[in-house]
């Protein structure tokens, strides 16, 4: 399997490379979109991965230029910090996945394997919980008839949630993954959205719940169970 890999960062597209060579892939790498597009329009890629953050033209710019012109090769889109607008901007542009910064190699792995698997008929997940689900494309959370948009970072943490439903998180984890390792933000931000979670799982009528565990944390439960 041939991948191009598009990435500004020259550690982490080092790095990258070497972990996707190990695991059998041959890969040619790029640092900025204008060398993405000429090399992906070659149509010599089974798979291409994308930042959206490059220099002479970003990643949602790439997609675009690829699909007007045919180029239909599967692009799995990495977007900083997992802004939802970001990721809502590159499936209407015509990208397959994303996957948000920071994440684990191996995760990285599984999904570009599943996409490569997929071929061209993928669409925005929807991710599901007992009566609740959120559609991954539009940005919303929905229970049977009634939805409700969430803001970017209200969707960033109930993808955590809907991701590994009944596991705890930490406050501090899911700073780190919602806000990043590096944010200035005060820790009562996470309970403030949490609260904000809560009103509007009850306000479209699910039967999920986001439950405290005392010293631990917070996980998505359904409201159900005993």
């Amino acid at each position: 399997m041939r991948l191009l890999l598009a990435e500004d960062e020259l550690d982490l597209a080092e790095a990258l490379t070497v972990f996707f060579e190990k695991n059998q892939f041959s890969v040619d790498a790029v640092h900025d979109g204008a060398a993405a597009y000429d090399y992906a329009c070659t149509g010599n890629y089974d798979a291409v991965i994308l930042d959206i953050m490059m220099p002479k033209m970003d990643g949602i710019q790439v997609v675009q230029k690829l699909r007007k012109n045919g180029v239909s090769t599967p692009v799995m889109m990495l977007t900083a910090k997992g802004e939802k607008d970001d990721r809502i901007a590159g499936f209407d542009a015509g990208a397959d996945d994303y996957l948000p910064k920071p994440f684990a190699p191996n995760e990285l792995l599984s999904r570009v394997r599943a996409m490569l698997r997929r071929g061209g008929d993928y669409k925005p997940p929807l991710l599901a919980f007992g009566d609740l689900v959120m559609d991954s494309g539009a940005g919303e959370l929905r229970c049977e008839s009634r939805s409700i948009k969430l803001s970017g970072r209200e969707y960033q943490m109930m993808e955590l949630f809907l991701r590994a439903p009944r596991t705890i998180f930490s406050a501090e984890r899911i700073m780190e993954r919602v806000w990043g390792w590096d944010s200035e933000a005060e820790i009562s931000v996470v309970w403030v959205h949490i609260s904000n979670l809560r009103k509007k799982i009850k306000g479209i009528g699910s039967h999920a719940v986001i439950r405290v565990t005392r010293g631990m944390g917070y996980s998505l439960e359904d409201g159900n169970d005993p």
